[in-house]
C-alpha cells in the first residue's frame, strides 16, 4: 500500500477493532480445541496443574519496561523450569483456532505469528503441548510457575525480551473466556501468554478439561 493512500481516522479505528475481534474469536476456538488429542493417543494426566491451586505468594514485582520494536521470536527460555525451546510461527487451523505445533514436535513452541511480537506493545501468545502419549512435552511444568519468575524470549534482532510472571490461571474448556485468557492485564504494556492443556484428561472426548494460562509482562532486555 502506498504512503499517499488516504484513510480517515475512523476507518483506521474500525479496521483495528475488526482485526482484534477476529483474533479473539480465533483464539476462543483454539482454546476449545487445543486440548484435543488425536484418536489412539492416551495422553497421561499431568499432576502439575494441581500446583496452581496452592496459595500464591505475594512478591514485589518489578515495574514494566517500555515496549520494544517488533521482532519475531526465535527461542523461549524459562530458567526456573530448565526449558530452552525453539519458537516457530503458527497460523490458524481450519476451525479458526491457533494451530499448535505438530504432536511429533513436543519440544517446539508455537507463536501466533499474525499477532503481537513478544516484547512489542500488546499481548503475544505462545502455545505448546503439555505431554505426548509417552512423555512430558515442552510446557508440562508451566502450571508450577509463580509470580516473580522469569521468561526470556530470544528475538531475531539479537535482543532478549525478559518477562516477569504476574499471574497463572486454569480456565475450563467449556465456556472458555477468551478475553480473560488473551486480553491485556494492563493497557500499554508488552505482555506475554504461555498456554497449554490442563485440568484432567477425559478419555471419552480425548481432551483435557482446561487450559493453563501463564501471564507475564516485559520488565527488561538483554543482548
Amino acid at each position: 500500500m502506498s504512503d499517499d493512500t488516504e484513510r480517515s481516522p475512523g476507518t483506521g479505528r474500525l479496521l483495528t477493532g475488526v482485526a482484534w475481534a477476529v483474533l479473539l474469536l480465533g483464539l476462543w476456538l483454539w482454546g476449545r480445541g487445543v486440548t484435543e488429542i488425536p484418536d489412539g493417543m492416551s495422553g497421561p494426566t499431568t499432576g502439575d496443574v494441581a500446583a496452581v491451586g496452592r496459595p500464591p505468594s505475594d512478591p514485589e514485582l518489578p515495574p514494566a519496561a517500555k515496549p520494544l520494536p517488533a521482532a519475531v521470536p526465535e527461542r523461549v527460555d524459562i530458567p526456573e523450569l530448565g526449558v530452552q525451546a525453539p519458537v516457530v510461527a503458527r497460523g490458524l487451523d481450519e476451525d479458526g483456532g491457533v494451530d499448535p505445533p505438530p504432536f511429533d514436535q513436543p519440544g517446539v513452541v508455537g507463536w501466533y505469528g499474525s499477532g503481537t511480537d513478544p516484547g512489542a506493545a500488546g499481548t503475544a501468545v505462545l502455545v505448546g503441548h503439555v505431554d505426548t502419549e509417552t512423555r512430558p512435552a515442552v510446557f508440562y511444568k508451566i502450571s508450577t510457575m509463580r509470580p516473580g519468575e522469569t521468561i526470556r524470549v530470544v528475538r531475531a534482532d539479537n535482543t532478549v525480551a525478559e518477562f516477569t510472571v504476574d499471574d497463572v490461571r486454569v480456565l475450563p474448556r467449556d465456556h472458555f473466556d477468551a478475553q480473560q485468557a488473551y486480553g491485556p492485564r494492563q493497557s500499554g504494556r508488552a505482555e506475554l501468554r504461555l498456554i497449554t492443556c490442563g485440568g484432567t484428561f477425559d478419555r471419552t472426548t480425548h481432551r483435557y478439561t482446561a487450559n493453563v494460562v501463564v501471564s507475564a509482562y516485559l520488565t527488561g532486555t538483554g543482548p
